[in-house]
Formats: structure tokens, sequence, C-alpha cells
């Protein structure tokens, strides 16, 4: 008989979870539209915890500022250093999109309509890395939440698909976006094609040509996608001028995307990161976690992810943060950024422009200054100037912690990882299995047994060039220049605020 064993949905299989506290749960989360069942491997590797008695896709998104003992700073006009009012984004957004990004509400109802989408990939399977543990000779227990089922191959379109069924609902035909290594333009083309929308993208230059494959990923689902900076539009030209040879940075991207939906009243720009609405969007991730963990009897110690704008981190560990205020866990939680764009641990907290030129909101951040232009690191999601305000404050409250590893040491982990959990990881996450080996080898050291948990957030199909550049021993750790982030800091904007 084989060593596994698959329980089929004609099985039954008592209940994982207690009848204490269902009822409050279950009126946050939608049926399971998918055939029931529970794979469990001999290993005690756990694939996924699905029975007919535990609905899995939330039906709310949570919002951490409810929750927060001081509330963020609010973002600034970036003409008159006010406040910024709801009617000065509506040029970018559409109504929705902009009430969410200035809520303080707990929870927002999901549509049924973003639902039924997600219903395509989630739930999304919390797995233990029992073959790693075994590997590193571990007393520590590791789990991650894989977010590359999903049709993009990460979780970007748990954002993407709200955000243009948002814009959909409001008459827009267009939307416009930025993206780096490409798995947020690809989601969001994925979405647009849903819901009847021409999507046109912006890619960082270093990426559009390190991941060609990503670009006609988006070309299927009927994207425009241009590498930036571009002649198309007058913040890429300036850019161009200084230097034809530009790698680009999200920055720039943004510009030339929120420069095209300012011209055209058609046309809305969406963004993969940084902003409340993305974050708050992206706590499906964490929402379901916290479910599978206790379904599983298990409670993080270590909660891990990468951080580029914060949207998958945040996503993970905000809900848990969540439940770290109020008393019922206290885990230390990990923000892992790469050492080439090191916004949280060596840039400033400060008001600054989300884009190089200049054209978005200031808000309050951890940034290198807007004009920094990372070098062209594989994990092009990470290259950008500045961490979300939402996860900046919280960094600031002393809610979570943060920490900086090359890019070498991440594909060695990759590659550790890949080989024995079978999933090849995209340049991003790497960091987040990086610092978990470094905390399993901790653990190894004190002998101590804890739960480490890591955002998985996707696959690194199309990012095999960067995998191949390490194999063949040409991959180099990029590091920031002192002189290059304190001359950018400099240009950050004197605000009264």
């Amino acid at each position: 008989m084989a060593n596994t064993m698959f329980l089929s949905s004609s099985v039954k299989v008592k209940p994982l979870l207690s009848s204490k506290g269902d009822d409050q749960w279950l009126s946050h989360f939608a049926p399971n539209r998918r055939t029931c069942h529970l794979n469990v491997l001999s290993n005690s590797r756990v694939l996924a915890i699905r029975s007919a008695y535990t609905p899995e896709i939330p039906r709310q998104w949570y919002n951490l500022i409810a929750d927060l003992p001081i509330k963020p700073p609010p973002p600034l006009n970036p003409k008159t250093f006010e406040p910024l009012q709801p009617q000065d984004l509506s040029p970018l957004f559409p109504d929705e999109i902009i009430k969410q990004e200035g809520t303080n509400e707990r929870f927002i109802d999901i549509p049924e309509e973003v639902i039924d989408v997600y219903g395509l990939w989630r739930p999304t399977p919390l797995i233990r890395a029992k073959r790693l543990e075994k590997l590193l000779d571990t007393p520590a227990r590791i789990y991650y939440k894989y977010e590359g089922g999903s049709p993009a191959g990460s979780h970007k379109p748990n954002t993407a698909v709200p955000q243009a069924w948002y814009n959909a609902q409001q008459g827009v035909k267009n939307v416009v976006t930025e993206t780096g290594a490409g798995q947020w333009g690809s989601s969001l083309a994925f979405a647009s094609s849903l819901f009847g929308l021409n999507c046109e993208v912006w890619q960082v230059r270093a990426s559009y040509d390190q991941k060609p494959y990503r670009k006609l990923m988006m070309q299927t689902w009927g994207a425009k996608v241009h590498p930036s900076p571009s002649n198309i539009t007058e913040s890429g030209k300036r850019i161009l001028e200084q230097d034809p040879s530009s790698p680009g940075s999200l920055g720039i991207a943004i510009s030339e995307a929120v420069e095209m939906a300012a011209k055209n009243p058609d046309t809305k720009y969406c963004l993969g990161s940084v902003l409340n609405h993305v974050l708050l969007h992206q706590t499906v991730i964490g929402e379901e976690c916290i479910k599978q963990m206790e379904a599983i009897g298990e409670t993080p110690d270590v909660i891990i992810g990468c951080t580029g704008g914060g949207s998958n981190f945040g996503g993970l560990a905000f809900p848990f943060i969540r439940e770290k205020l109020s008393g019922k866990i206290n885990p230390v939680i990990r923000a892992v950024e790469p050492t080439a764009c090191p916004s949280l641990t060596k840039g400033v907290y400060a008001y600054d422009y989300g884009d190089t030129a200049g054209m978005t909101p200031l808000m309050k951040m951890h940034t290198l200054g807007h004009d920094f232009v990372p070098d062209p690191i594989h994990a092009g999601g990470l290259r950008y100037h500045g961490m979300a305000p939402l996860i900046s404050h919280v960094y600031e409250l002393g809610f979570m912690e943060a920490i900086a590893i090359a890019q070498t040491e991440c594909f060695a982990g990759a590659i550790q990882f890949a080989r024995c959990e079978g999933i090849i990881p995209a340049p991003e996450p790497t960091h987040a299995i990086a610092a978990a080996i470094r905390e399993a080898l901790h653990c190894k050291e004190t002998g101590e047994s804890k739960v480490i948990l890591m955002a998985m957030c996707g696959h690194g199909h199309f990012d095999l060039p960067a995998y191949d550049n390490y194999l063949k021993g040409n991959l180099v750790d990029l590091s920031f220049s002192e002189e290059k982030i304190k001359a950018s800091i400099a240009n950050i904007p004197q605000s009264s605020a």
C-alpha cells in the first residue's frame, strides 16, 4: 500500500474545529465551492485542510487600522501639504477604493462577484516544510502559506480582482498600472480580462528584460506592456534624458502610469502594493491562515515575510497582529528586505512621494528617497524606494521587526527549499526562506522547537534566468551606496507634518 493516504469526499471526516466560536467564524467566511477532502502525507506534512464543516474563503477583509492604539499619519496633498481629501484621489481611483483607502472600519464586506473569482484558487494551502526541517536537522516546525496557485502565480490577484471589479462597476473602461517583476501586472491583466477592462502596464526596464515571459503572460490576457522608463510619458522622457540606460524602478513606473491616468478622464490607476486598500484586500491570506493553524493545533512563534511595498507581508501578518494586540498570541513578526533596497532598515521615516516624479500624495513611510533607483537585483518586486505607510507605522509602534538579506544567501536558501519541497520560489519570497532557515538553524543551536510561519507569495517559473545565474556562479550581491542614499534622502520634500 502506498505511503500516502488520500481521503476522498465520500469519506466522513471528523470536524477539525470545535463548535465553540464557529458561528462567529462562519459569518466571515464563504462556503467552500469545491469537492471537500482532507489530504495528509504519512510524514505529517499537511498539504491542505478542507472539510464540509470548515468553510474557508473569507467574506470580509480586515482593516488593522481599527485596532491600532495610535492611528497612522494621514497622507498629504503634494501641493498644499494639508491632509489629503477624498476628492483629491478621484482622478486616479474609483469611489469605493477611495472609501476603503481612508476607512477606519474593522471589516469590509467582500463582494460576491469577487468571492466567486477568488474561488478559482482560494483557499490556498498551508504546508509544513517537513523535508526542509529534516535537511536542517532542526527541532523547529516550519510552515508556509503558499499563494503560487493563483492564475498569475502569486498573491497579487487578491487585490487585482477587487480593484478591477470596482472600476468596472463605476463604468471605467481603461486601467493603467506599473509592475516590477511582473506578478502585479499579470494579475491586473488577468482581472481586467474578466471584467472587460482595457489594461496598460509599465514594467520596470530591468525586469522587462530579465523576465520576457511575464510580458507575454500580460499580453495573453490582453494587456499592452511598455518598458519603463519609456518615451510615451513626460516623466519617462525626463529619466531617459538623464540616463538613457536607466534600469528603471517601481517609483519611475508609478510616475508613468499615474501621469497617463491623470491625463485621461476615462482611465483609472491601479496599484499593486503600498496603499491601505491593497493591504486590506490581501488580508484574506492571514485570515485563512489563522483558521488553518488553529485546525492543526499550532500557534506561530515567528512570522516571516518579504517586503518591497509590503502587500504580501501585510496580508499574512496583519490578522496575526490583531490577535497579538488582543493578547491571544505573542509571535515575533519579522519583515525581510533586500540589502540593495533596505527601506525599513536603512531608510528614514518621513513624508515622501510614492513615485519618482512627485505626482502622488505625500505619505509618511520609511523611505530611501523617491528618486532612489535600486540596483537591478532579481527580486524585481522588492525594488521600491519606500515601505507601505501602514507597515511603516506598525514598525514604528514596535509591533514588528525588520532585517535585510543579500540575494546570494536568498538563492542558496531557495535551492535548498526547491530540492526539499518541490516548489521553485519567486526571487521575492526567497528572502523569507533565507530568514526562516536562519531561525530554524538558531533553534537547532538552542534546542527550541519554535513554530515558524512564512509567506510564500509566488512561484518562480518565470524567473529561471535568475536561477541560471546563481547555479553558474554569476549571481553577485548588490548593495546600496551610502552616498547614493544620502543624496536621495536629501531630496525628500520638507513638510511641517
